[in-house]
């Protein structure tokens, strides 16, 4: 439903869109790929947009995570100071901006190009989609339900690297005497809120996980397995007491230094990895759903193009949406970032270990809806405010999973 703020915007959004001129233009480009495995992965992305066109990328790096960098970039784009290209989630967080008529309108770009036949799975170009126009170019698919484990850390402590939840909580001990952080988990809320997703998959199940966020029953949300899945979250609150750890990127080094055994985060992690110059099934390991069931969310990022009022940025605009789908730029980018290309039909022969777990774990149709799909900014932004609030104190598991139930049941 339109907001009145979005109903002004509409009415004052209805610009006239001129015709293609063939000139260079300075296209900006905001971002929240600011750690050292995604600012390479943008590079990728500048490096092809400036080879293949006549272009030029300007970085808008904005440090920190999306939750800082999201009000900055709608903020400029309702204020009348749109950049050229931003990023957002799939998901519902340009949705209102769509609805107002501030992003173009890309649906020539990828019925020339066949998007809808080349892109796996086609939700994520549907995530794009309002009234049959598409609006977004879909750069990768990014999962948050990846455990990463050290196992130079478990080795100093004697034993062997766990492979599951259960068995790294069994470990959690003796990896404390050893001078060990058991599980590195920074303390922002969308990190802590990750986690919450990651046990509701790894633990629930992709059906209980449906039937949480996007069904929102009432039963699931305020059952028994819940109630279990918050004594794990308070379990891995002592597991990750003491750590100090603030950005993610934080806790993968102390991964990589073997000063902490496991960090549950998204597949991302692999850039910072890379970057290390760390070897997957060597230096460290990796599971899918906390080594249960592999499942992942389907979600990632996509580039949106405000309207604007200059046709050399239009053109820019247009060729930079698709850059992004190119062979050589989905190759480059997801390589460099840890991700997963959103073609289907791109030869990955060479990719590491953990990037072919992710590859036929989505091949085998193994996939849940990110969370961005299936509740409202507001509702995560309630969540990750409440899981913040847990790891930062001794709120009980039973008092959290009932106001996980009334943030759910209201969005619904």
């Amino acid at each position: 439903m339109q907001t009145t703020t979005m109903r002004r915007l509409m009415a004052g959004a209805a610009f006239m869109l001129l015709p293609f001129c063939a000139s260079a233009a300075d296209l900006e480009v905001t971002h929240w790929w600011t750690s050292g495995g995604e600012a390479a992965a943008a590079q990728q992305l500048a490096r092809i947009f400036e080879e293949q066109t006549d272009h030029h990328w300007v970085d808008g790096a904005i440090a920190g995570s999306g939750a800082t960098a999201r009000p900055i970039m709608v903020s400029r784009i309702i204020g009348g100071d749109p950049m050229g290209a931003t990023q957002f989630n799939h998901g519902r967080q340009a949705q209102e901006l769509v609805e107002a008529g501030l992003m173009q309108d890309l649906t020539e770009v990828a019925e020339r190009d066949g998007w809808r036949e080349s892109i796996m799975p086609v939700s994520l170009l549907d995530a794009c989609t309002f009234e049959d126009k598409v609006y977004c170019a879909p750069v990768n698919i990014h999962s948050p339900q990846w455990m990463w484990i050290s196992p130079a850390a478990f080795e100093a402590a004697g034993l062997e690297p766990a492979t599951n939840w259960e068995e790294l909580k069994a470990a959690a001990p003796k990896l404390r005497e050893a001078g060990k952080l058991p599980l590195a988990v920074g303390l922002q809320g969308w990190q802590t809120g990750l986690l919450l997703y990651t046990l509701v998959a790894g633990i629930g199940g992709p059906e209980f996980y449906v039937q949480a966020f996007d069904a929102g029953d009432e039963d699931t949300l305020r059952g028994e397995k819940m109630a279990q899945i918050f004594t794990e979250l308070a379990a891995a609150r002592e597991m990750s007491a003491g750590g100090n750890i603030s950005e993610w990127n934080m806790g993968t080094a102390r991964i990589i230094e073997g000063q902490a055994a496991a960090q549950v985060m998204g597949d991302w992690a692999q850039g910072e990895f890379a970057l290390a110059g760390k070897v997957a099934g060597t230096d460290y390991e990796c599971h899918i759903g906390l080594g249960g069931a592999p499942v992942i969310a389907t979600g990632g990022d996509a580039i949106y193009f405000p309207v604007n009022r200059d046709p050399a940025v239009t053109e820019a605009q247009m060729a930079l949406a698709a850059v992004i789908m190119s062979d050589e730029a989905q190759i480059a980018f997801n390589a460099a970032k840890g991700s997963l290309p959103v073609r289907g039909n791109i030869d990955l022969a060479e990719v590491n270990e953990c990037t072919r777990k992710g590859l036929e774990t989505l091949k085998a149709g193994n996939t849940i809806p990110a969370i961005d799909l299936i509740i409202s900014p507001d509702a995560r932004g309630q969540i990750e405010d409440l899981t913040a609030e847990f790891f930062g104190s001794d709120l009980s598991p039973e008092d959290a999973q009932e106001r996980l139930a009334e943030i759910i049941l209201a969005d619904k």
